[in-house]
């Protein structure tokens, strides 16, 4: 029982076609491309990038990131996707788009198949219209009025409504992907054309047909004539299952055609732990055989023949044949537009059915465990918190042997895939874990007095007095790259502010910081808190992590300034602290000493390029020029090998200047430096502004009311007067360490310490007080007497 529909003026290129298994990526206006062909072009906000697509079939993807790789999808739309909510009509919106990312998906070289619901949605809003319409023309004419009563719609029968609303969805989908390009082909199957082998074999060839012509077939159930369906034994093995409802359709169908891939689109997000909605309920992100036996299912939706029971059957059904399983929402508006090319991404979308379950913890639960552990951190005693710091010191020096073999490791890994900056960032040494080590135990000397110190203290009236006192922020989600030393100084500052502490480190780093990790939970474990700092070593995109808004409080991002903005739009609902360019300058005033300018431009620019508070950006006053000053600043910068870019102010001075600046707004991060004109104190100030990222900056001057000027008006996270930009750092501050330099305006800004992962909160102490007290007409005045606050201790 197989009917195939084709678009009128179809024109197939059979000459140009190959197997799939030849892993080729068929374009309707370009015959067969390279899969490896990158950016097309883009519809809406979807992007249009082909990808490596060879794949051989057999196993199911053990992981979300290789879902990427898949070649072969079928998509299921359940009623409750493709129906309007009052069920009398389809949810054109929402096919829409769906119909968009399945078109950008075929036209990546995907072979893309649709199994939808919707011919009875379809067929009763048709059929209801018509008795609406003949009901109201039989009363017209036996009451000789024009005017409508309340009329009685009879009970539509479903397969009635299948038979008068298939070929209005079929015609639905033709139209919307002829806008793509795209054409598409009918198919209506039943249970028979699956366990008839001379059936099954036909229905096997024509997808395969169709799939080779670049078609998308759209599959479902012929429910015009299908029986209802009866009590049996599938789901039991590869070979039985009945298709009862078009959940089993698509179970069976991927596992019949090999499918990489099979989408369930339902109104539900996935599978979760509890009832949804109910205030404990958790999204099972990863689902495996096995993990059914915990699961309560609630009742089918609202439409349709299945529930999730049948939804979660039918995915371990074709997990257990191969095809990798998602189980997503399509209805929610802000996410089913692009629902689908987020999961084929690897996005953390809905519940992934895998066979592989990981040996450690969930991101989730480490979420969990370092919440739950940095509470009970924050009930430690400071000394015991300090006790914590000191011993992760001292194990730094004690295991440097160990720690310097794994970062050896690493850097055997990386020769020749980082560049000289990044190998620098990565590499560790005696003396840098001596560093280490010192700063820690400054942190710890710091940590005495920092978790519940009273701020304020207020008597608001008699016996009701309140305070204001620090408290940890929560949960940390750090994000760094290449600098394995991160670790221990972000962990040290987690642990003297009472923070739990999730780290997300690079690749690059993976033996060091594994290492590391181990000797910070060896320290935690002196006091029972070993859980509080977790190393996130799942696959788990910096995508995915930014969303976990229910587990993290604060993100604080390491690295590169485009790993900043990729964070800041990344992260959904989290403040981000950080800051996403280093933009610093440095103005040398016409008051300047000759002695100290080129020492501090050197070090500023020379010392660590890669920093975030290296000098980009050198300002000379103008009568600087073709000064020995100005001639030394440029020798050196010669014999330091700097490449000099010529800012337009500047280039207008020289005969023959060096290449001109594309951008007065960029972070070289290497040994390059613009070097730009400014007319005086002013105009610098002006330019910092204007192109600065207000980070670092600094004058360089012996006019002390000139340097004051600047100090004020220059509106930077750090601002100095003669001394180099690559002071800003937390550990020179006097911090310990930091966790990174802000230049954020809300909350700390500069290099963040200890004092940045605290907040506050209020606590009052009364004896039966009420604000009705407080009234007009009440027994007691507020007082609001400031009250003196304990010393704090800064031994």
């Amino acid at each position: 029982m197989l009917s195939q529909v084709y678009r009128c003026g179809f024109q197939p290129f059979n000459q140009h076609l190959l197997p799939w298994v030849q892993c080729t990526t068929v374009s309707r206006s370009h015959g067969i491309q390279p899969s490896v062909i990158r950016h097309v072009r883009s519809w809406s906000n979807i992007p249009f990038i082909t990808v490596p697509l060879s794949r051989t079939h057999g196993k199911s993807f053990a992981h979300r990131g290789e879902l990427k790789h898949a070649k072969r999808i079928v998509v299921k739309l359940g009623s409750a996707v493709v129906t309007r909510g009052d069920e009398c009509g389809l949810a054109l919106g929402r096919l829409a788009s769906i119909v968009e990312q399945v078109s950008v998906l075929q036209n990546q070289g995907r072979e893309m198949m649709l199994v939808t619901s919707g011919a009875v949605a379809f067929g009763k809003q048709r059929l209801r219209h018509e008795i609406l319409l003949s009901q109201s023309v039989r009363q017209a004419l036996h009451s000789g009025q024009n005017q409508l009563k309340e009329m009685a719609i009879p009970v539509l029968e479903a397969r009635a409504c299948a038979a008068a609303g298939q070929s209005g969805l079929m015609a639905l989908y033709e139209a919307m992907f002829t806008q793509y390009s795209i054409c598409a082909a009918q198919i209506l199957v039943t249970n028979l054309d699956f366990h008839d082998e001379q059936k099954r074999r036909n229905l096997n060839g024509t997808l395969h047909e169709l799939l080779r012509m670049n078609i998308v077939p759209i599959v479902n159930t012929n429910d015009a004539v299908v029986p209802p369906a009866e009590p049996n034994s599938d789901l039991q093995g590869v070979n039985v299952i009945s298709v009862k409802d078009n959940d089993s359709l698509a179970a069976r169908l991927a596992v019949e055609m090999k499918t990489d891939l099979l989408i369930v689109l339902s109104d539900v997000e996935g599978l979760f732990d509890s009832p949804p909605g109910s205030d404990d309920a958790k999204l099972i992100d990863i689902f495996y055989p096995g993990d059914q036996q915990s699961v309560t299912f609630g009742t089918k939706s609202r439409v349709g023949m299945g529930g999730m029971e049948a939804k979660v059957k039918a995915a371990l059904w074709a997990l257990q044949g191969g095809t990798s399983v998602v189980i997503a929402n399509g209805t929610h508006p802000k996410v089913s537009g692009h629902v689908i090319t987020d999961i084929v991404e690897g996005k953390k979308v809905g519940t992934f059915f895998s066979e592989v379950k990981p040996a450690g913890p969930t991101v989730e639960q480490q979420g969990e465990m370092a919440r739950s552990g940095g509470r009970m951190l924050a009930t430690l005693e400071p000394e015991q918190r300090a006790e914590i710091i000191h011993h992760l010191a001292d194990l730094l020096t004690d295991q440097r042997d160990e720690i310097l073999l794994a970062n050896k490791k690493d850097l055997e890994e990386a020769e020749g895939r980082l560049a000289a900056p990044l190998l620098k960032r990565l590499s560790l040494s005696t003396s840098k874990l001596n560093s280490l080590a010192i700063g820690l135990r400054q942190i710890a000397a710091s940590s005495q007095d920092s978790v519940g110190r009273v701020l304020r203290r207020t008597r608001i009236a008699k016996n009701l007095e309140l305070e204001q006192v620090t408290v940890p922020i929560g949960v940390l989600l750090v994000i760094f790259e290449s600098r394995p030393d991160c670790l221990p100084q972000v962990a040290a500052l987690a642990i003297a502010s009472g923070n739990g502490l999730l780290l997300k480190g690079g690749k690059e780093a993976a033996h060091s910081n594994r290492i590391l990790h181990l000797l910070t939970q060896e320290a935690l474990s002196i006091h029972g808190v070993k859980e509080a700092v977790q190393l996130v070593n799942t696959r788990e995109e910096v995508e995915d992590l930014c969303r976990l808004d229910k587990m993290i409080d604060l993100i604080i991002p390491r690295g590169s300034s485009q790993l900043v903005r990729d964070i800041q739009k990344a992260a959904k609902g989290i403040p981000v602290m950080g800051h996403s360019e280093g933009i610093c300058h440095m103005y040398v005033d016409s008051e300047a000493s000759v002695d100290k300018v080129t020492r501090l431009v050197r070090d500023s620019k020379c010392e660590y390029p890669a920093a975030c508070n290296a000098l980009e950006t050198l300002l000379i006053h103008r009568d600087l020029l073709r000064t020995p000053l100005f001639d030394q600043i440029i020798d050196m910068l010669r014999v330091e090998q700097v490449k000099i870019h010529a800012g337009p102010k500047f280039a207008s001075y020289l005969t023959f200047s060096p290449s001109e600046v594309k951008s007065l707004r960029t972070e070289y991060g290497d040994l390059e430096l613009c070097i730009e004109v400014v007319d005086n104190v002013q105009d610098a100030i002006d330019h910092i502004h204007k192109y600065g990222s207000s980070h670092t900056d600094v004058i360089v001057t012996e006019n002390e009311n000139t340097a004051e000027f600047f100090l004020q008006h220059v509106d930077s996270a750090c601002v100095f007067w003669n001394a180099s930009t690559r002071f800003s750092d937390g550990y020179r501050f006097g911090l310990g360490a930091e966790v990174g330099i802000s230049t954020s305006r809300i909350h700390a800004r500069g290099p963040v310490g200890l004092e940045g992962l605290l907040t506050t909160k209020w606590l009052l102490r009364g004896k039966d007080h009420v604000v009705s007290d407080f009234s007009e007409h009440g027994s007691l005045k507020y007082l609001h007497e400031n009250l003196p606050v304990p010393q704090r201790n800064t031994n």
